[in-house]
């Protein structure tokens, strides 16, 4: 019931923490729908409470003016930073620095499993995808690295977002 108090759900815990991390060409509602395995229904209601919370902003896709772009507000931002997670991820910085990081090798391994079995989408870091070319945009060392499914252009700190377009270099 912590969660509830804090006045997040748990999927809009999980929508609010997926905008933070996804990338621009996943940051819509239908990439967060594949994301979190739920309905369009279920996804526009999620967006419609944290849209009323001040915590996320629909915003027009600039590539594709029927699109919808999903970004975090300032209060949404505010929210994560300050430490504001759901109760799970509370739980797993309570432990300590090897647990931790044992725990994450475990649960990647069980849901790369898991995509595997059921065919799911990895939503993967665009920096561990068979599509990423580092400094591939211009071939210089230190250069923006380069999408090869989308022929655009990532900075380091795109290349750290997740994407629904993902692919792991042992899936091709």
């Amino acid at each position: 019931m912590e969660r509830f108090r804090r006045g997040l759900n748990p999927a809009q815990c999980d929508a609010l923490n997926y905008i933070a991390v996804a990338n621009r060409y996943s940051r819509n509602p239908s990439a967060l729908a594949d994301f979190l395995g739920s309905t369009r229904g279920t996804v526009s209601q999620t967006l419609i409470a944290l849209e009323r919370k001040g915590l996320i902003a629909r915003r027009s896709d600039a590539r594709d003016g029927r699109g919808v772009t999903l970004e975090l507000t300032r209060a949404g931002r505010a929210r994560l930073e300050n430490g504001d997670q759901c109760p799970v991820d509370r739980a797993a910085r309570a432990l300590a620095g090897a647990d931790q990081a044992e725990l994450a090798d475990l649960l990647a391994a069980m849901l790369g499993q898991a995509q595997r079995q059921n065919n799911f989408r990895t939503f993967g870091m665009c920096r561990t995808c068979v599509h990423f070319r580092r400094n591939g945009a211009d071939g210089a060392e230190g250069g923006p690295h380069l999408c090869g499914l989308t022929r655009e252009p990532l900075s380091d700190s795109d290349s750290l977002l997740i994407c629904r377009e993902h692919i792991p270099p042992q899936a091709a």
